[in-house]
């Protein structure tokens, strides 16, 4: 993720304490710091970690009014003349700041990851696509099962029709034909057992994902903490108190934009009437936005500013299949055969002979990429296997619909006849 991507930047004046004067500029937010740039000479002022914050508050004085202060180890910072207003700002920043200390990128992740070996960076890669094909997954199984249900329901139709070509048969019959009686009795008994296959199942489906955001209504000024959870089925957006504030099923997303990796904006269209939408803004968005392109994979839209948030997630991920498993695989061979080269290839150059020298993995990280490559090949089995069936799911269903659509002019046409 590039780290110098804006997240965000606000009009204000910053109190410059070697002049002891204001001056004017914007203060903008990145995945990491925070900074502020004059606007006369395009200087810049500011630049500091999230890490190294230890407190923002919204302050006022005799002097100063609606000011925001940031302390930065021993030095406090103070912002004033916030647009669209200090309540917006404070919310943003102290959502992404307190976000960066609970995650691995906080206070000493740079100097742990300058000492994190090959192995590490190779777990916490097989280790995010294993949460993605879990995702997957569960997609997949709410799929399965409302596929499982259109079939009930298909089943049911299908026993309907039988009942009605019983009744039709009747109606053709002369009166003098003696086994009338029976067909009306069979649909009647048959009947209780058609609606007792039809289960009375709630839906208890699970969360694939729950994320802390900062919430804007519409065109709304003011923006308010809250959450978003996606599930199979659809999102929700609820505030801190977990008090939903709007849910949307699949099918009433019209579009779903991708302004930034931490920003979307969600709409439903309506006609008649304001549409409803909301504009999400999270420092977890990334971990979110694959799942919802999965999800909506037609709705959703990436503009300019995300365009290359989705080449640099896409590219060492286009083919699992032989990047992230040669990579691995080859890796393991170089801990298993220490003298031979790493997954046994001629010609490598002497640049990645030396790398491999260089970069090698313990046997404990050896085992535990075995036990992640294992489930990784568990998952994608089973993966593979709710998608064969789904498919047959899908044709049994096209062929049920064949038949019912038939079925419907046959009895349509002896309903005119009858008539």
């Amino acid at each position: 993720m590039n780290e110098d991507i804006r997240i965000h930047s606000w009009p204000c004046s910053y109190y410059l304490d070697t002049s002891k004067q204001w001056v004017s500029g914007r203060l903008s937010l990145t995945p990491v710091a925070i900074k502020f740039t004059a606007d006369k000479t395009g200087e810049l002022l500011v630049n500091f970690h999230l890490s190294s914050v230890s407190e923002i508050k919204k302050e006022s004085s005799n002097l100063i009014f609606s000011s925001l202060t940031i302390l930065e180890k021993n030095t406090k910072h103070w912002f004033s003349s916030l647009q669209p207003n200090r309540n917006v700002v404070f919310n943003i920043l102290e959502h992404f700041w307190r976000e960066q200390l609970l995650s691995s990128q906080g206070a000493g992740a740079e100097a742990a990851a300058l000492q994190s070996t090959k192995g590490k960076e190779l777990t916490g890669l097989l280790t995010g696509s294993q949460k993605q094909l879990e995702d997957t997954a569960k997609v997949l199984h709410y799929q399965g099962e409302q596929f499982d249900n259109i079939m009930r329901g298909l089943n049911k139709i299908e026993g309907d029709m039988d009942v009605a070509d019983r009744l039709l048969t009747e109606l053709e019959s002369p009166s003098w034909w003696p086994f009338s009686s029976k067909l009306w009795k069979a649909p009647l008994e048959t009947k209780p057992k058609e609606t007792a296959t039809v289960s009375d199942s709630k839906n208890q489906e699970g969360i694939i994902i729950r994320i802390p955001v900062i919430i804007t209504h519409r065109t709304d000024s003011n923006v308010k903490p809250g959450k978003l959870t996606l599930f199979a089925s659809g999102l929700e957006i609820s505030d801190c108190n977990s008090q939903v504030i709007h849910r949307f099923e699949s099918k009433d997303v019209d579009d779903i934009r991708v302004h930034t990796p931490y920003e979307i904006s969600v709409r439903q269209r309506f006609i008649g009437k304001p549409d409803t939408s909301y504009r999400l803004l999270s420092a977890k968005m990334p971990e979110a936005i694959p799942i919802l392109e999965m999800q909506f994979s037609k709705k959703i839209q990436f503009l300019e500013d995300a365009l290359g948030f989705v080449g640099a997630r896409k590219s060492p991920q286009v083919d699992l299949g032989t990047s992230i498993w040669q990579a691995a695989t080859g890796l393991l061979g170089g801990v298993v055969q220490p003298g031979s080269p790493v997954g046994g290839r001629e010609g490598m150059d002497n640049d990645q002979v030396q790398l491999q020298k260089q970069e090698k993995i313990s046997q404990e990280e050896a085992k535990e990429l075995k036990q992640i490559l294992k489930k990784l090949k568990g998952l994608a089995l089973e993966t593979e296997a709710e998608l064969e069936r789904q498919d047959e799911a899908l044709d049994s269903i096209t062929s049920s619909v064949d038949r019912a659509t038939l079925n419907i002019d046959k009895q349509n046409r002896r309903i005119k006849k009858l008539t």
